[in-house]
This record gives structure tokens, sequence and C-alpha cells, in this order.
């Protein structure tokens, strides 16, 4: 199954022995003092940030500066000028990359994306099982890899493949959270992939918006896993500053992410920028995409939690530079797609 799923597993076997909590018994982090309604993009991020990291927002008060400094600077002091070693993160399966550009092509055929496909067994398996699931189901039971493919769609496929690849590598976060962790960055990246492949119509890329909104914050993952296993374990109550330091990091290891993982220049150059740009403005389009997706998404994962009101919204976006009329219609869209329940 090719040296990526070694090293998931590698990663798995490595875990401690007790089989980590499940994302839905965690405690959920209170919900900040703000008005119903919109949110500040500062607001949103504080408050998506402490949700991944299962921090309380109301805890803030009882931070702790020094400790906060010392492992802040613990922490850039491993992650930060290229220190991360990033093939402690799974491998993306070696076909990737040639599937990726063929499914952006038109001229490639069911034939031919099934051979690419038919390299790996694993990528086979997940094909199969999901043309044979009740959503897919014909009159005529699936035949072949190429009826399968062909069944599915460019659109179909696409999610398949991807979550098949960006699914487990979220899902690695290490740590006594990690599944947790896992999870809620797994559900911000779909949000978040569907939301940029809205907004990128007349920007850029459909499939790379997609693709940069699915590992937008595959760095945050890995934070969560030094803070736990290098940093002591478990974050006492922390300030803004120091949760915006973790974000900032993480930022960084997401580029480097990209890059060990091979993704296209446009996805990297959108990543590059969106780690380095701060609260500035942003010069690629598919930045600005990302940049309105990501919030968007986070909105849209809060509201669900009973984080936010949801009955609010992210419709203002000075960096980004989009309408606000289109970022409604975007959350609209998210909100049928994930509903609130």
């Amino acid at each position: 199954m090719g040296n990526w799923w070694r090293l998931f597993a590698r990663d798995r076997a490595s875990a401690a022995p007790a089989p980590p909590a499940p994302a839905r018994d965690l405690p959920l982090p209170a919900a900040p003092e703000i008005p119903t309604g919109t949110m500040s993009g500062d607001q949103l991020e504080e408050c998506f940030h402490r949700f991944i990291l299962n921090q309380l927002v109301d805890a803030a008060a009882a931070a702790n500066p020094t400790r906060e400094q010392l492992m802040l600077q613990r922490l850039r002091e491993l992650c930060e000028a290229g220190r991360f070693d990033v093939r402690s993160l799974p491998r993306m399966p070696t076909v990737l990359p040639q599937l990726m550009r063929a499914m952006k092509s038109d001229n490639l055929n069911g034939a031919q994306l099934a051979n690419l496909i038919r390299r790996d067994p694993v990528l086979v398996g997940e094909v199969m099982r999901v043309t044979g699931s009740v959503t897919y189901r014909t009159a005529h039971p699936v035949g072949s890899l190429q009826h399968a493919v062909v069944l599915l769609g460019q659109i179909g496929l696409r999610h398949v493949v991807t979550s098949y690849v960006m699914k487990p590598i979220l899902m690695a976060s290490a740590g006594a959270n990690g599944q947790a962790i896992g999870q809620r960055l797994w559900d911000h990246a779909e949000r978040c992939a569907h939301a940029a492949t809205f907004l990128s119509k007349g920007q850029c890329d459909p499939f790379e918006a997609y693709l940069a909104g699915l590992v937008g914050y595959c760095g945050l993952g890995a934070v969560a896993r030094v803070l736990d296993k290098d940093l002591a374990g478990g974050l006492p109550a922390c300030s803004s500053g120091f949760i915006a330091g973790c974000a900032a990091v993480a930022a960084q290891l997401t580029v480097q992410a990209a890059q060990h993982w091979e993704l296209s220049p446009s996805v990297v150059d959108a990543l590059t920028e969106h780690a380095t740009a701060g609260h500035g403005a942003l010069a690629l389009p598919m930045s600005r995409v990302l940049h309105a997706a990501q919030r968007l998404a986070m909105y849209q994962l809060l509201a669900e939690q009973g984080l936010v009101d949801a009955h609010g919204g992210y419709t203002n976006d000075p960096v980004a530079q989009f309408p606000p009329q289109l970022l409604a219609r975007c959350s609209q869209d998210l909100q049928k797609s994930f509903p609130v329940h």
C-alpha cells in the first residue's frame, strides 16, 4: 500500500496505549462573549483555534504570561526555520499528483482514470465501496472500476480521492485528544474546500482552490501534536496572544507540509501568502478565495457546535475583498450542504 500507509500505521502504533476519546466526548470550548449576528475576523479566528485546541475561551484570564512565553519559545524552536521534521507527516500516495492533474483535464476518459486509480489497491477499494453505497445504487451492480469511475463523475471522484487522502492525514494528529482534534480539522476542511470551490468562479482553478481549502489548516494538527508530546501535554488556560502565536506557527507548518506533499505551485504560493501576509492585503486570487472560505467554514462549523450565533454570519471581509452579497450566498450554500442540527 506504499510508504505513506506504513508511515501512517507507524504513527498510530506509537500513540498512547489508551484509545483516544471520540470527538463528541470532549468538552466543547465555552462560547466567547460576542454580540449576536456577525463577527469580526479576529473574534472568529480565536474562537476557531480555541475550539480545535480544546481551549475554554472564558479561562483566558487565568493565563500565566511567563509560562506562555516559554511555551511559545519552545514551540518555535521545534517548528520554525525548517526545524520541524516533515518526514513525520504521512506521505500522500505516489499516484495522487498524477490523478489530480488528470482530473483537471477534460481529455481523459473513464478508462484512463481507472488505469491510474488501479495503481493504488486501497483507492480502488474506496471507489468501489462508495459506488456500492445507497447514494450510487443502480439497477445493475457496478461490475468494473471503469464503470465505477464513470458513475462517480469528476466531482464525485474528486471527493472520494481527496477524502481518502486528506481525512486520514488530518485524523493522524497525535496526543491524548488527537482523534478529536483530527475530526474537528477534517470537519472544517470539508466545509472550507466546499466554500473555496464556490468562491473560485472567475478567480482561480476550482480544483486547486478545493485542494487549498482541504490542506489550509493541516499545520494546526501538527502544532497540537507538538504541544501534547513535547510541551508536557494538556494546554493550560491560554491568552489570546498565545493562541495567535500557535496559529502563526501552524500556518508556517502548513506551507512546509504542502511542499513536502509536492502540491502545485499555485496552491503552495497561496498558502505561503496566507501564512506571511497577516491581516494585510492579499495579492493572489487564490489567497483571497482561501481566506474567505476558511472564515465562512469556521463560522459554519462553530455554529453547528453551538459556539456562535447560528442566525448570524460572516459576510464582512475587507482582506479578501469579496462583495458581502457573494459571501452571504456562499454561507447559505454551506448551510444547505452542512445543515446545523
